[in-house]
């Protein structure tokens, strides 16, 4: 009875715990692409530019100054700034995908 109780006790903190840590890492790391899709024009042209402005400062940086994990931060926050701006861009067709579709579409028709 007293080992029935204590499992029972500890499962339910158990899946309480997880799913009190699982509600509180979404709303902090919502997709990139449901961020862009939330945005407007106007919010999308501000953050492209807010992008554009902070690549130029950091290529006027002089980065000899910089320890190494400064300048691991820096990378890092270039390649997330990298994804989002070609998030933002919207989606471009390639030559190879323009072609596949035109067959496909000679194929059906």
């Amino acid at each position: 009875m007293k080992t029935k109780i204590s499992i029972i006790l500890t499962s339910l903190l158990l899946i309480v715990s997880i799913t009190n840590s699982y509600a509180t890492t979404i709303d902090d790391k919502r997709p990139l692409k449901e961020r862009i899709a939330a945005m407007t024009e106007e919010e999308k042209k501000a953050r492209a530019e807010e992008i554009r402005n902070r690549v130029e400062e950091i290529r006027a940086m002089d980065k000899s100054t910089l320890t190494r994990a400064e300048k691991k931060a820096l990378k890092k926050e270039l390649r997330k700034m990298n994804k989002e701006a070609k998030e933002i861009r919207g989606i471009y067709l390639s030559f190879g995908a323009i072609i596949i579709i035109i067959l496909l579409l000679i194929l059906l028709l």
